[in-house]
């Protein structure tokens, strides 16, 4: 055993950890950590670890025709974290590599390393569920170390030699690169934390922003309400600058270039016009890209991001400016985005709240226009409450309301494929599953084949959120709903919503009283639903409820498959 080479060993196995941790930057890596990478993504992977592999190898000991080197830590950490696809061609790369640097034990490294990434990838497999530790990737770095010096025993000839190197390197080798596999996890799993934390800031800024802005662009994007949002999020962010525009107009500016970024004059930087043409966020960096006139202007870089409204039209564009004091940061471009996408909701809001007004059918509209302030404020405090301890749950409920409330504002009085309509609950389903966790349980059987069909926009979410409001949280241990959908005959889809619930006392289709006064939402839009088929399909189509106090509701409704002409019109339009 000869320790003269922990040292060197040591200082090299340095260098490859700190050349890995300038690797963590990159886009790919950060998005398999995060377990959201493409097939491009595991390549750049691929080519990445490769590099270190054979870092690794150039940066090795000659010692008795073989080389004293850290090798092993691009292919075991690719397995570890990527699988065994990444793992094994890792491996493969590196081993390649190393078998064309000759030396007695060529054939035996490349083996021995293409094995180590294998190894690592299965052991990833086994564990996915879980987070890979240190202490796992310390124990396989020992393992695949020790693999390698059998390996070497078995192939490399002659069998003296390759005995004298094992006794030599064996030691120095598995200690120091296990350590170094360990530590690079280590400062991995730091490269997570900070996503997180990232993630959770964010989160929790757009909330405050749009808790507090939601109700300024009920009435659209308009110079008072694009005010108020930018003062919000000026306040709210460490910004230098906040403007909003339309697509030919300056809405509002506030902060620093205010004295030139005017008011009600035209659009005048390179940047917006350039998002207004693409449709696609746009990160400044300089001056230059920004494209202000003023030659004394003091922005220097900028996040604009394009405002939706239905259909994919341009409604204007969201822009966060910052000067000489510090540079936009990645929570300042998660925020933006953020912002961009809530704000794009609530103006297709706007657009449907002012489509609604004109509506003849009094009922339809009231349908399609509400949205529930208590279940959005309810939604809001759930995602508040899990942003600190379960931030990737919290953005994924701040996509499935974002997915709600589009879809309320697309289904406004016409019709949706059944998948859509699926689509839809899931998203409402989510967020309470979040809120009531196992009071609250799912059960779908829905006929193969039949979600092709259209049906009427949120003709099974009422039913849902009925079921779920007054059915199941009124029992202590909660329930279970299933929704069902199949063909009854050639001509008859039979869609159900049934639970297991407290029941009805009385008829369904009146609300029950409110302490308050008022009728409850959930009976309006039981009798909405009930309204709208019988006037779309006539009899003997619509909703029957049948119902047990003290177990269960099951509502079923019977469509046409197909639409009649009336239908179809509403449809196209």
């Amino acid at each position: 055993m000869n320790l003269s080479l922990m040292v060197p060993l040591a200082e090299r196995t340095a260098v490859l950890v700190v050349a890995a941790l300038l690797f963590t930057r990159v886009k790919a890596f950060r998005s398999l950590l995060n377990q959201r990478a493409t097939f491009k993504d595991k390549a750049v992977m691929v080519l990445i670890f490769s590099a270190i592999s054979i870092l690794g190898t150039y940066n090795g000991i000659w010692y008795l025709d073989a080389i004293a080197n850290s090798r092993v830590i691009g292919t075991v950490v690719a397995g570890l974290l990527a699988g065994p696809w990444v793992g094994l061609l890792t491996g493969l790369v590196a081993g390649i590599h190393r078998y064309t640097l000759g030396g007695f034990t060529d054939l035996a490294c490349a083996i021995s390393t293409i094995s180590e990434g294998l190894l690592a990838g299965l052991v990833y497999q086994f564990r996915r569920s879980r987070e890979i530790r240190w202490t796992t990737a310390l124990a396989v770095g020992f393992i695949a170390e020790w693999m390698q010096m059998g390996i070497i025993l078995l192939v490399a000839r002659p069998y003296a030699d390759a005995l004298a190197l094992i006794k030599a390197i064996s030691v120095p080798m598995s200690v120091v690169n296990a350590l170094g596999i360990a530590i690079l996890i280590i400062i991995i799993d730091l490269v997570k934390t900070e996503e997180d934390r990232i993630g959770a800031l964010q989160a929790q800024r757009t909330l405050q922003v749009a808790d507090k802005t939601l109700s300024y662009l009920r009435q659209g994007l308009t110079y008072e309400s694009a005010k108020k949002v930018a003062e919000e999020i000026l306040r709210t962010t460490r910004v230098a600058a906040v403007a909003i525009t339309d697509t030919k107009t300056v809405l509002a500016h506030v902060g620093a270039g205010s004295s030139h970024h005017v008011v009600g004059q035209a659009i005048s930087t390179k940047a917006t016009r350039e998002v207004l043409a693409t449709k696609e966020v746009k990160i400044a960096r300089t001056k230059e890209e920004i494209g202000c006139r003023e030659p004394n202007c003091s922005l220097r870089c900028a996040i604009l991001v394009p405002l939706m409204r239905k259909r994919g039209e341009m409604a204007g564009v969201l822009k966060l400016y910052q000067d000489r004091s510090r540079k936009l940061s990645a929570v300042d471009l998660e925020l933006v985005r953020g912002l961009g996408n809530l704000i794009s909701t609530q103006l297709e809001l706007a657009d449907l709240e002012r489509q609604a007004r004109l509506l003849a059918d009094a009922e339809i509209k009231a349908l399609h226009a509400q949205i529930n302030p208590h279940f959005l404020f309810n939604a809001l405090n759930t995602i508040v409450s899990f942003i600190r301890f379960r931030p990737e749950q919290a953005r994924e409920l701040l996509i499935h309301l974002g997915e709600y409330f589009r879809r309320n504002l697309h289904d406004s009085g016409g019709f949706v494929t059944l998948a859509e309509e699926l689509e839809h609950i899931e998203a409402y389903l989510a967020i309470e599953r979040a809120r009531f966790g196992e009071k609250l349980r799912v059960e779908y059987d829905i006929e193969p084949g039949v979600d092709r069909y259209l049906v009427p926009g949120l003709v099974l979410q009422p039913l849902v959120e009925n079921a779920v409001k007054h059915g199941l949280l009124p029992k202590r241990e909660g329930g279970v709903v299933r929704i069902a959908a199949r063909r009854r005959d050639r001509q008859t889809l039979e869609l159900s919503v049934a639970d297991n619930g407290v029941g009805i006392d009385g008829d369904p289709f009146v609300p029950p009283p409110h302490p308050d006064g008022k009728r409850r939402l959930s009976g309006i839009g039981l009798s909405n639903v009930r309204s709208r088929l019988q006037s779309i399909y006539g009899e003997p189509y619509g909703i029957a409820i049948e119902s047990e106090k003290g177990k269960g509701t099951t509502c079923v409704i019977h469509l046409p498959i197909g639409v009649k002409a009336h239908a179809e019109s509403v449809h196209r339009g």
